[in-house]
Protein backbone atom coordinates (compact mmCIF):
# COMPACT_ATOMS: atom_id res chain seq x y z
CA UNK A 1 0.00 0.00 0.00
CA UNK A 2 1.57 3.25 -1.14
CA UNK A 3 1.25 6.56 0.82
CA UNK A 4 0.17 9.65 -0.28
CA UNK A 5 3.16 11.21 -2.57
CA UNK A 6 5.05 7.89 -2.13
CA UNK A 7 6.10 5.19 -4.73
CA UNK A 8 6.36 1.68 -3.20
CA UNK A 9 9.36 -0.43 -4.58
CA UNK A 10 8.50 -3.65 -5.84
CA UNK A 11 11.96 -4.76 -3.49
CA UNK A 12 10.67 -6.27 -0.02
CA UNK A 13 12.71 -7.77 2.63
CA UNK A 14 12.21 -10.13 5.27
CA UNK A 15 10.42 -8.50 7.87
CA UNK A 16 13.16 -7.73 10.86
CA UNK A 17 12.21 -9.75 14.27
CA UNK A 18 10.86 -7.36 16.88
CA UNK A 19 13.44 -8.72 19.50
CA UNK A 20 15.57 -6.64 21.34
CA UNK A 21 18.91 -9.10 20.60
CA UNK A 22 18.29 -8.94 17.30
CA UNK A 23 17.79 -5.14 16.83
CA UNK A 24 20.89 -4.60 19.14
CA UNK A 25 22.86 -7.24 17.40
CA UNK A 26 22.05 -4.94 14.01
CA UNK A 27 22.32 -1.58 15.45
CA UNK A 28 25.85 -2.50 17.04
CA UNK A 29 26.66 -4.26 13.46
CA UNK A 30 25.89 -1.21 11.51
CA UNK A 31 27.97 1.34 13.74
CA UNK A 32 26.05 2.21 16.93
CA UNK A 33 28.40 2.07 20.07
CA UNK A 34 26.61 -0.70 22.30
CA UNK A 35 27.85 1.43 25.75
CA UNK A 36 25.80 4.54 24.18
CA UNK A 37 22.23 2.88 24.07
CA UNK A 38 20.11 -0.72 23.61
CA UNK A 39 17.19 -1.55 22.52
CA UNK A 40 14.48 -3.59 25.43
CA UNK A 41 11.16 -4.86 25.50
CA UNK A 42 8.59 -3.08 27.14
CA UNK A 43 6.23 -5.63 28.59
CA UNK A 44 3.12 -3.17 29.29
CA UNK A 45 2.04 0.12 30.24
CA UNK A 46 1.61 -0.33 34.11
CA UNK A 47 3.48 1.56 36.30
CA UNK A 48 5.29 -1.34 37.97
CA UNK A 49 6.32 -2.47 34.43
CA UNK A 50 7.78 0.81 32.96
CA UNK A 51 10.02 1.25 36.26
CA UNK A 52 11.76 -1.95 34.79
CA UNK A 53 12.86 -0.54 31.88
CA UNK A 54 16.69 1.13 32.01
CA UNK A 55 16.50 5.08 31.93
CA UNK A 56 16.95 6.97 29.98
CA UNK A 57 14.48 6.12 27.37
CA UNK A 58 15.70 7.92 23.84
CA UNK A 59 13.15 6.40 21.63
CA UNK A 60 10.36 4.01 21.70
CA UNK A 61 9.33 1.64 18.60
CA UNK A 62 5.60 1.03 18.63
CA UNK A 63 4.28 -2.47 17.23
CA UNK A 64 0.75 -2.32 16.21
CA UNK A 65 -1.07 -4.02 13.42
CA UNK A 66 -2.23 -1.42 10.02
CA UNK A 67 -5.72 -1.70 9.96
CA UNK A 68 -8.17 0.71 8.04
CA UNK A 69 -8.71 3.00 10.53
CA UNK A 70 -5.14 3.66 11.23
CA UNK A 71 -4.63 3.66 7.86
CA UNK A 72 -7.01 7.20 7.63
CA UNK A 73 -5.49 8.21 10.85
CA UNK A 74 -1.73 8.03 8.73
CA UNK A 75 -3.23 9.92 5.76
CA UNK A 76 -4.68 12.74 7.61
CA UNK A 77 -1.39 13.26 9.71
CA UNK A 78 0.74 13.12 6.63
CA UNK A 79 -1.73 15.95 4.66
CA UNK A 80 -1.47 17.74 8.65
CA UNK A 81 2.38 17.71 8.18
CA UNK A 82 2.85 18.49 4.89
CA UNK A 83 1.84 22.08 6.21
CA UNK A 84 4.18 22.08 8.62
CA UNK A 85 8.40 21.90 8.16
CA UNK A 86 9.50 20.00 10.48
CA UNK A 87 12.84 18.19 8.47
CA UNK A 88 14.99 20.15 10.47
CA UNK A 89 14.00 19.23 13.82
CA UNK A 90 12.74 15.37 12.82
CA UNK A 91 14.57 13.11 11.18
CA UNK A 92 11.89 11.02 9.22
CA UNK A 93 11.99 8.88 5.70
CA UNK A 94 9.51 7.09 4.09
CA UNK A 95 9.69 3.62 3.77
CA UNK A 96 9.36 2.13 0.22
CA UNK A 97 10.85 -1.48 0.76
CA UNK A 98 8.30 -3.84 1.51
CA UNK A 99 8.52 -5.47 5.17
CA UNK A 100 11.61 -3.10 6.02
CA UNK A 101 9.26 -1.41 8.73
CA UNK A 102 11.67 -2.70 11.61
CA UNK A 103 14.83 -1.41 9.82
CA UNK A 104 12.97 2.22 9.08
CA UNK A 105 11.90 2.43 12.80
CA UNK A 106 15.22 1.73 13.99
CA UNK A 107 16.43 4.22 11.66
CA UNK A 108 14.06 6.98 12.79
CA UNK A 109 15.18 6.69 16.10
CA UNK A 110 18.66 6.33 15.94
CA UNK A 111 18.28 9.60 13.36
CA UNK A 112 16.75 11.57 16.09
CA UNK A 113 19.16 10.47 19.24
CA UNK A 114 22.13 11.18 17.58
CA UNK A 115 22.92 13.65 19.51
CA UNK A 116 22.62 11.34 22.53
CA UNK A 117 24.58 8.31 21.50
CA UNK A 118 27.84 7.67 19.74
CA UNK A 119 28.57 5.99 16.03
CA UNK A 120 31.64 4.34 15.14
CA UNK A 121 33.39 7.20 12.73
CA UNK A 122 33.12 5.62 9.15
CA UNK A 123 30.35 3.16 9.92
CA UNK A 124 27.43 2.91 8.17
CA UNK A 125 25.08 4.94 9.96
CA UNK A 126 27.50 7.54 10.41
CA UNK A 127 27.97 7.90 6.71
CA UNK A 128 23.53 6.88 5.91
CA UNK A 129 22.89 9.75 8.79
CA UNK A 130 25.64 12.35 7.03
CA UNK A 131 24.27 11.46 3.76
CA UNK A 132 20.87 11.90 3.91
CA UNK A 133 21.13 14.58 6.53
CA UNK A 134 19.62 17.13 3.93
CA UNK A 135 17.46 15.25 2.00
CA UNK A 136 13.77 15.11 1.98
CA UNK A 137 11.96 11.76 3.81
CA UNK A 138 11.11 10.37 -0.52
CA UNK A 139 15.19 10.70 -0.99
CA UNK A 140 16.05 9.39 1.65
CA UNK A 141 14.00 6.31 1.09
CA UNK A 142 15.45 5.77 -2.26
CA UNK A 143 18.94 5.83 -1.02
CA UNK A 144 18.21 3.53 1.63
CA UNK A 145 16.14 1.37 -1.42
CA UNK A 146 19.27 1.63 -3.47
CA UNK A 147 21.89 0.50 -0.44
CA UNK A 148 23.29 -2.86 -0.82
CA UNK A 149 25.02 -2.74 2.43
CA UNK A 150 21.82 -2.09 4.06
CA UNK A 151 19.97 -4.53 2.44
CA UNK A 152 22.78 -7.14 3.59
CA UNK A 153 22.89 -6.25 6.70
CA UNK A 154 18.97 -6.14 6.83
CA UNK A 155 18.22 -9.77 5.57
CA UNK A 156 21.28 -11.06 8.30
CA UNK A 157 19.89 -9.50 11.12
CA UNK A 158 16.04 -11.03 9.99
CA UNK A 159 17.58 -14.34 9.69
CA UNK A 160 19.15 -13.98 13.34
CA UNK A 161 16.18 -14.24 14.78
CA UNK A 162 13.47 -17.44 16.80
CA UNK A 163 11.04 -16.66 14.30
CA UNK A 164 10.47 -19.12 11.08
CA UNK A 165 9.70 -16.66 8.50
CA UNK A 166 6.70 -18.00 6.61
CA UNK A 167 6.66 -16.26 3.17
CA UNK A 168 3.31 -16.54 2.69
CA UNK A 169 2.27 -14.85 5.53
CA UNK A 170 3.82 -12.17 6.32
CA UNK A 171 2.67 -8.12 5.08
CA UNK A 172 3.39 -4.68 6.69
CA UNK A 173 1.14 -2.37 4.50
CA UNK A 174 3.55 -2.42 1.38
Amino acid sequence: MATVGQTPSAKRWLPLEANPDVMNQFLWGLGLLPDTAECYDVYGLDEELLEIIPKPVLAVLFLYPITSKTEEERILQEKENEKEDTSSRVYFMKQTVGNACGTIGLLHAVGNIKSEVKLVEGSFLDKFFNSTASMNPLERAAYLENDREMEVAHSVAATAGDTEVCFNHFEDGM
